[in-house]
């Protein structure tokens, strides 16, 4: 009965043909996402950012949304609304120190939600990594530090059913963080030997992207709790903070953009979980008509959201340079997704009026828009 469910909630969010005639995209088959952490807008790409390469650099390379809000606090519920569009609960929004089974209703509502508690979601949950499967377009979620410990499996790593995460706090050698790593909450993907070929540490990405065979059309990348921004100063004596993973992107996005499947059809795209929680910061801030329902009456535990965090998106599809006020969010983020691989839209990605990326973004498409 899971498997039955869980194929009926795919084929109900299935596009009609109108909605892609009326919606004409560019060709992109290749998106990179890169999260990092707890930043917000102001502090990321405000004067005097710690940052240049990301706010700088490349913002001149592609559009920066000044609009873009994260969808709770504290960091997992955003990973989860990323690739699944699931609203956060009370476990996920405490980052789920114990990885439990989610407790709930049998089904998804009329909103797409599953109603409960709960940190592994249900084999009925649909993720956008099982949407792609069943167009046969491959995905991979690269984790860094995924491989690096001894006593853990190398790939689809995380804690056992109903036991306690050990990954909360970074060790030295060590900083991968399961919360960081949506795809391992959902019993579609840890049940099925796909999460061991497909959940992979971050060192395969390299290797991966030296060839348009071996290179995923969706990417999912998470650095480590260094790199990603979390952390200042590190366990292993880095600044941390936006100075490490300003070196991280320095290190890894030459990399990407010049592989051959981006400079074909591909999109990056760099953004953050959410903004601070706390402090002179803090910011709990939505848009886009956010829900709060089924599971919380506040997304953000001290307001309806996760902050504004902007964005940088990169392709040839997008004028470099460019700025763009429409307000996006993490929803908003994977119905565009949904939208490039004709996919239908899962959990609050279908919410009515939520705005998907359309010409505003893709303000190079047609191509010859961009000409001279």
């Amino acid at each position: 009965m899971r498997i039955v469910a869980f194929v009926v909630a795919l084929l109900a969010a299935w596009p009609s043909a109108s909605s892609a005639v009326l919606n004409p995209l560019p060709r992109i088959r290749h998106v990179f996402i890169i999260i990092l952490e707890n930043k917000g807008y102001d502090e990321t790409f405000g004067s005097g950012s710690a940052a240049p390469y990301l706010s700088q650099q490349l913002t001149q390379q592609g559009q920066l949304l000044r609009q873009y809000y994260a969808t709770g606090h504290v960091s997992l519920d955003n990973y989860v609304a990323l690739v699944s569009g699931q609203a956060p609960n009370s476990q996920t929004q405490s980052d789920c120190q114990f990885y439990t089974d989610f407790a709930g209703a049998p089904s998804l509502d009329a909103d797409g939600q599953a109603v409960g508690q709960g940190c592994v979601y249900p084999t009925f949950v649909p993720t956008i990594a099982d949407q792609l499967g069943t167009i046969r377009r491959t995905w991979k979620g690269y984790m860094q530090d995924m491989g690096n410990s001894p006593s853990d499996p190398a790939t689809c790593r995380h804690p056992a059913l109903n036991g306690q995460d050990h990954t909360q706090s970074a060790r030295v050698g060590d900083q991968y963080a399961t919360r960081h790593n949506p795809f391992v909450y959902f019993h579609s993907i840890i049940d099925s030997p796909i999460c061991d070929t497909n959940v992979v540490p971050l060192t395969q990405l390299a290797t991966d992207l030296q060839r348009m065979r071996t290179t995923p059309n969706y990417a999912f990348i998470t650095p480590n709790l260094c790199d990603d921004g979390h952390d200042a100063p590190c366990v292993d004596g880095r600044p941390g903070g936006l100075v490490s993973a300003d070196a991280f992107l320095q290190e890894w996005v030459p990399i990407i953009l010049a592989s051959r499947a981006f400079r074909r059809d591909g999109l990056l795209i760099v953004a953050f979980d959410e903004g601070e929680i706390s402090g002179s910061g803090a910011d709990s801030s939505a848009c886009c008509n956010e829900p709060t329902d089924p599971n919380t009456a506040a997304p953000g535990i001290f307001g309806p959201g996760g902050g504004r965090v902007g964005a940088v998106l990169i392709s040839k599809y997008i004028r470099p340079g460019s700025t763009n006020d429409t307000p996006y969010n993490h929803y908003s983020l994977l119905r565009s997704i949904e939208d490039l691989f004709r996919l239908g839209h899962i959990g609050f990605a279908g919410q009515a009026g939520l705005v998907p990326f359309g010409t505003d973004v893709y303000n190079c498409y047609p191509r010859r828009l961009c000409r001279g």
